[in-house]
């Protein structure tokens, strides 16, 4: 007998879906982030990376978005037709390039006006918390994210030796 989604929920501890709340809240934002710029929820994720890294090797991106370096030749493709980055030959390696983050100001224009949204609505939230509350609020969700970091990382390396086996 299968069950129903609201049993399903019942078993769920209280924390468990309020996690699981808070991860599709924030791929469905970004997400919606990404249409209004014309690109995926992937290309998005590799132009936020550029944005605070400027310029970076496709491999860095690969790393630091947990995509595979094929991945990332496509999405800065689709970024390059969308004039959000450029290829240029990496001096230090000539047998890599080096991409860059460009239009910011047309990323500003879009992207401004979402994250000041968002931005004052977080602001008001943690004008509710003591400083004690926020702190222990803080020192949480970094370890949160730290724990999602490795899991990704063991998953990711999970699924390459499984890759390798057939």
């Amino acid at each position: 007998m299968t069950k129903t989604n609201s049993s399903r929920t019942d078993e769920l501890s209280a924390e468990d879906q309020l996690h699981r709340d808070l991860a599709t809240a924030i791929v469905t934002f970004h997400e919606a982030v990404a249409r209004r710029l014309g690109v995926t929820a992937a290309d998005q994720r590799v132009l936020g990376v550029l944005g605070r890294l400027g310029v970076a090797t496709p491999s860095r991106l690969a790393e630091a978005t947990g995509l595979t370096t094929g991945a990332i030749t496509g999405i800065v493709d689709r970024l390059e037709r969308a004039g959000f980055a450029k290829r240029a030959p990496n001096p230090a390696d000539r047998r890599s390039i080096l991409v860059h983050a460009c239009n910011a100001e047309a990323l500003g224009k879009v992207m401004g006006p979402i994250f000041a949204a968002l931005s004052a609505e977080m602001a008001a939230l943690r004008g509710r918390y003591t400083p004690d509350q926020l702190a222990a609020i803080y020192a949480y969700l970094g370890e949160t994210t730290e724990i999602l970091r490795a899991q990704t990382r063991a998953v990711a390396s999970a699924d390459g030796k499984r890759k390798k086996k057939r």
